[in-house]
């Protein structure tokens, strides 16, 4: 039955729908179907229609409208001068348009144009009734251009910086969710082939359990060996199935894991069977802290991005201390006029104002002193103490940075010394169960030290291919907090 159990385990392996995957199938994978990604890649998209909206501050208006107004007032007798007065009526057409906007250095402009034409009939001195008909019109440009507060930056330009600055931001953001995403692919792809790994020490040790049941059946038929002591073999055997029972959950649970990270579509991937291409190996990496920091304190996106809340914060205090200042506006326009009772028509009206026959024009200054000015006060003195805070979260973050590196480079070259000692450790396990399986066929050892033996190994081999896949963890979490994933998982990333 143990013998039987012992194949039926090794085939549960051979599951249908297998498919090999390397580092970088899974990567790709990820990189084109992980739903985190897919999310995160909306992030920039979403910042630039910020930037397009606080450029839609330099966007003109255009207005036009025209309206027609009537009017009458009755007649009658007036007893004090003993006259009759006749009645009136008024028309009036009225047509307006303007188109203006803000320019990117602060000139408030403006271009208006009106023109309205009266008519309607009234009475005389003398009782009799007559008509009228006048038009009145102008065009003109007014422009409106500070000189301290708003003259540098105002709110316009504030926001667009603050949305460029944003825009970059979301670039980091999501350059930052690619590393992160890269690098827990990496991390679950060496955890998939140490599970499997796994498994197939596990399946080692049910053979040799196996194997040590039935010869131990053969010595007990031909009473070379008590029942009882037969009995510790079959019990290790036991304790092997249950073992590989649970180191085929680990894997199966991993690869749910590794399958999560590269597909879009769960459902339509199950079941599959994830077969690494690559055994785990532990490649010679020569570690330099001052290297490390350097790539860190440069690439890492997080700190970039607390460099552009530094440099967000200098637009804001920029911004506040203009708003300190008093407004002083030079201000002017220019135009032409038409009008008179004698233009009875549109075009006559726009052709006096085309004749630049009557011009005017106006220039000057306006000063508005805010008393007190409390508010701005607060705003730029809040704004300093901001970037005062700013600044030293970015110096903790450094420091952060360089405290992670460290135990990143202490962690690799501990788990890369582990390969080394636990290799040897599974040879001398592996020579010493050899070892002492001879002195059992040769009456000089027992079950019980075989199966210790045994035990050993099964451990050592574990341990080796944990401390494997603990030093590939160890360079992949390196390379993630020096900011160096992307570069060297020859990512190339471009955001558009």
């Amino acid at each position: 039955m143990l013998a039987g159990a012992g194949v039926a385990a090794v085939a549960q392996t051979n599951v249908s729908g297998a498919r090999k995957v390397s580092l970088e199938d899974c990567i790709q994978g990820a990189l084109e179907k992980n739903l985190d990604l897919r999310i995160a890649r909306y992030t920039p998209p979403l910042a630039l229609t910020d930037l397009q909206a606080a450029y839609a501050g330099y966007n003109p208006t255009f207005s036009v409208g025209g309206e027609h107004n009537y009017s009458m007032s009755g007649g009658g007798f007036n007893p004090a001068i003993n006259t009759v007065t006749a009645s009136t009526t008024s028309d009036a057409n009225n047509f307006n348009s303007s188109f203006g906007g803000l320019t990117p250095w602060g000139l408030n402009y403006s271009l208006q144009g009106n023109i309205a034409e009266t008519y309607g009939t009234g009475g005389t001195s003398s009782g009799l009734l007559s008509s009228f008909d006048s038009t009145r019109g102008s065009a003109s440009i007014n422009l409106s251009q500070p000189l301290l507060k708003n003259f540098w930056i105002d709110q316009t330009r504030f926001n667009v910086k603050v949305a460029k600055n944003r825009l970059r931001y979301s670039e980091l953001e999501l350059k930052s969710s690619i590393m992160t995403v890269a690098n827990t692919v990496e991390q679950a792809y060496y955890d998939l082939i140490y599970a499997r790994e796994n498994v197939t020490v596990q399946e080692k040790a049910v053979e040799s359990a196996t194997q040590l049941v039935v010869e131990n059946k053969k010595k007990v038929e031909v009473g070379a060996m008590a029942p009882l002591e037969a009995q510790d073999a079959e019990a290790q055997a036991a304790s092997s199935q249950a073992a590989l029972i649970a180191a085929r959950y680990a894997l199966a649970k991993q690869q749910n894991t590794v399958m999560q990270l590269i597909t879009d579509d769960y459902a339509a991937s199950q079941p599959i069977d994830l077969q690494p291409t690559a055994p785990l190996r532990a490649s010679v990496r020569v570690f330099d802290r001052q290297i490390s920091w350097s790539k860190g304190l440069t690439e890492r996106p997080d700190l970039l991005q607390a460099k552009l809340d530094v440099e967000r914060q200098g637009v804001t205090i920029k911004y506040n201390f203009n708003q300190l200042f008093p407004q002083l506006d030079l201000v002017g326009s220019y135009g032409h006029s038409a009008g008179g009772s004698d233009i009875r028509e549109f075009s006559q009206g726009f052709n006096q104002i085309g004749e630049g026959s009557r011009p005017f024009y106006s220039y000057g200054a306006q000063l508005t002193f805010p008393i007190g000015n409390t508010g701005a006060r607060a705003a730029y003195k809040r704004s300093k103490l901001g970037m005062e805070q700013l600044v030293l979260t970015l110096k903790k973050l450094e420091q952060t940075i360089m405290a992670t590196i460290d135990t990143d480079i202490q962690a690799a070259r501990s788990s890369y010394q582990a390969v080394a000692a636990t290799r040897a450790a599974r040879e001398f396990a592996a020579a010493a169960l050899e070892a002492e399986q001879k002195k059992l066929e040769n009456g000089k050892s027992t079950t019980y030290t075989v199966l210790q033996k045994q035990r050993d190994l099964t451990a050592a081999r574990g341990n080796e291919i944990q401390a494997l896949a603990a030093y590939n963890k160890a360079l992949a979490q390196l390379s993630l907090d020096e900011g160096s994933t992307l570069d060297r998982l020859g990512i190339n990333l471009e955001v558009k």
